[in-house]
This record gives C-alpha cells, structure tokens and sequence, in this order.
C-alpha cells in the first residue's frame, strides 16, 4: 500500500491555515510575477542594445546568462557534501537578485547599459537562483510537516502557472510597451526585496535547517544511487524536461509556417497553455489520495498526446486547445514528482537531492534547445514536434516499469 494513502494528506485550504507559511507563498508568487514579466522584458531590452551583435545571438546569449552560473552552484552542492542553509540563501539570494536587477534596470532606463554588462551582472546576479528556489520549497514543505506536503507542492505550481504562465507575460508586455522593458526589471527586483522582508517575518530562524552535512554526510548522486526510486524518479523527471524543449523551438515556427498566423496567434497559444495549467494545478489539491507513481505516468502519456494532436493541428483554434488541455494534464507533474521523491527521503537527505533535481531539470533545458534546433531543421516543423510527442509516449512503458522495478527493491510505491 502506498505510504501516501496510509496518510491523511492536507488541501490546499487546510494547508493555508498556517498563516506564515500563507505569507511565504504570497510573497514567493509576487518575485514570482516579477520573473514572469522579465521573461517578456528582458528581450525586448536585448534588441534595444544588441549594437553590432546578431539579435538572435543577442537574445539567445542574454536568455542563457542567468542559468550557466546558477547551474554550476548547484551540481556543485547536489554532487557535494556541503550544506547550506534554506533560510539563510534565500535571503541572500534575495539581496543579490534585488541589487543586480535594480542597478540593470537604472542604467537601462537612463540609456547606459550596454549588452556585455547585462549578460555579465545576470550571470553573476542569479548564482543563487535554482538553490534558491530548492529553498524555497524546502522551508515550505518544512513549515507544512509530512501531512501538507503534497498540498504545499501543488500550491508552489499553482503558484508557477499562474505567475509565470498568465500573470507575469501579460503585465510584462504591457508595461515593457507602455513605459520601458528597464521599468519591468526595476519591478523585478523590487518584488525580491519584498520577498526578503516576507522571509525574514514568516519564516523561523530553524525551518528546515539541514544545515552542515555531518562528517561523511552522503552527496545526492550517493544518495539516488542508494534509493532506486529517487533515482529513477530524476531520470524520468530529466528526460520528460528534455523531450519537451523543441516544442520551444518549433512553436514559433509552426504558427508562422503551416499555420499561416501571426505573433498574436503565438501568444494566444501560450495563453492558453497557461489558463489550462493554471487550472490542472488547482485541481491536483483533489488529486492527493491517488496512487502517486501511476498518476505520474499517467502525466506523462497525457502530455504525450497532446503534443500528438499540437503537431497535427490544421488551424490556431487546435492547437490553442491541444495546449490548453496540455497544460491541464502537464500542471500536476512537478508537484506529484517533488512529492513522490521526498516521500522516500530522510530530512537530511533532502536537500541535497532536491538541489541536484533542480540543477538537472534546469540542463535539461539548454540541452533539448541544442538537440531541438538541428531537429526542427532536419525534420521539418510538424515532424520535430511529432517526434517530441513520441519520444515522450516512449518514455511511458520505461518510467512504468522502472518504477515498479525499484518497488520491488524494497521501496513501496504509490
């Protein structure tokens, strides 16, 4: 039987009463809004001051800046022994993030801010950001307690869809047009000094607080490889993450190309991406009592279709709809995972894992760019999204029986 059915799980509603841990969410899904209008920003500001450099290179160099750094941290402390502090980074990581995006958005405003210094102070701004963000899921799930876990999961990617699927890409179009994109970095960063005050109120000093491994303290890749479920687990979680990027590159494409549409028709593709995960996280709050394992690769061949019928759509009202739906059965995934994987973990064994999750989950993603290009190019746009849909329809049978065979390790699964 599963450890989880064993359990009486929270909702989302019993999870809220703790007011401080209502405070904590509320103050990650506005730094939250604040990344989502830079995603729209930031390359608008790009072309502003691409000079002499290819604007797409431009773009590709500034959009890939805030990841190299922030990548490198946290392999470093996920393959490590070290610990560090949740609460303690994300304050820190707050600082720094508010520092560099308001000093980034000051000199952009005054027309100073050249396309080197920006690559440059975004990289070594957002070194801190995927082990913040494994922080932030680990001081919340840690104020929870075993019972909210699954509801403070599936809060965060309601959070997530809602911020930067929805909320974020709109107010940040706007506002880039209306005043200027340096004015939406300012916001940015203005939203992690609001963060910080938030942590520093809501968050005790002791939440989560894994701090200094103990002397031969395990690594995460020691820890996966002794808890075949774990390991499992960010196997099928990297590979979904890399199956799914050349839809990336191939939407665009296909809206110009044998769609015969405009940028307006991309946008309404993604918004309804974003309406349907908006609407799939709030609804994983009813989906706690299920069997997790099957449930996550149940995701997984939902996702698989739909990019079936994205790569067959004869029109924008198709594939509109083939992306809303995809985005209700995709919301559930990084919730029902995290969940699933820290059902099966000690505390100590937590955050390093969780960190080494969130530093593969974000390689997977410059990686299926690299490999998604040349295959977009090679077969064309409707088969590189068709051969996206397969490879993740195979991963279905793999990740079933992979873990079901760590099951029978001596793990019980959902």
């Amino acid at each position: 039987m599963s450890l989880v059915a064993d359990r009486i799980e929270q909702s989302y509603w019993q999870a809220l009463q703790n007011r401080r841990l209502t405070l904590l969410i509320g103050g990650d899904m506005v730094s939250k809004v604040g990344d989502g209008m830079v995603i729209v920003a930031l390359p608008l500001q790009t072309l502003r001051i691409h000079s002499d450099v290819n604007p797409a290179l431009a773009v590709a160099l500034i959009e890939a800046a805030p990841y190299v750094l922030a990548v490198a941290v946290s392999l470093a402390f996920g393959l490590g022994r070290r610990r560090f502090r949740p609460r303690a980074l994300l304050t820190t990581d707050c600082v720094l993030r508010f520092t560099v995006l308001s000093g980034l958005a000051l000199l952009a405003m005054a027309g100073q801010l050249p396309l080197w210094l920006l690559g440059a102070a975004l990289f070594a701004g957002s070194g801190l950001r995927l082990l913040a963000a494994s922080s932030r899921r680990l001081v919340a799930t840690g104020m929870a307690g075993i019972e909210g876990r699954f509801a403070v999961n599936g809060l965060l990617g309601t959070s997530d869809s809602l911020t930067a699927y929805v909320i974020g890409p709109v107010l940040g179009g706007i506002l880039a047009t209306a005043v200027s994109p340096g004015f939406v970095m300012l916001l940015d960063g203005l939203s992690f000094a609001g963060l910080l005050v938030v942590v520093l109120v809501a968050v005790p000093p002791g939440t989560s607080e894994t701090v200094r491994g103990p002397r031969g303290s395990a690594s995460g890749w020691t820890i996966l490889r002794r808890i075949p479920i774990a390991a499992w687990l960010f196997a099928v979680v990297f590979l979904f993450n890399l199956f799914y990027m050349p839809i990336e590159v191939a939407l665009p494409l296909l809206v110009r190309g044998p769609l015969h549409a405009s940028g307006a028709a991309l946008g309404g593709i993604w918004t309804g991406f974003g309406v349907g995960a908006l609407v799939g996280a709030l609804a994983t709050n009813h989906l706690r009592r299920l069997p997790q394992t099957a449930l996550l690769v149940a995701i997984i061949a939902g996702w698989g279709c739909c990019v079936g019928v994205l790569a067959a759509a004869p029109n924008i009202g198709v594939a509109v709809g083939a992306f809303a739906i995809g985005g209700l059965i995709y919301a559930p995934f990084t919730p029902v995972a995290y969940s699933l994987v820290q059902s099966r973990l000690d505390a100590d064994q937590q955050q390093p894992v969780l960190t080494l999750w969130a530093a593969g989950s974000a390689v997977a993603s410059p990686i299926g760019l690299l490999l998604g290009g040349p295959l977009i190019q090679l077969t064309g746009t409707r088969t590189g999204i068709l051969v996206s849909a397969l490879l993740t329809l195979a991963l279905v049978p793999a990740a079933g029986h992979a873990l079901r065979r760590a099951g029978r390790a001596g793990v019980m699964l959902g």
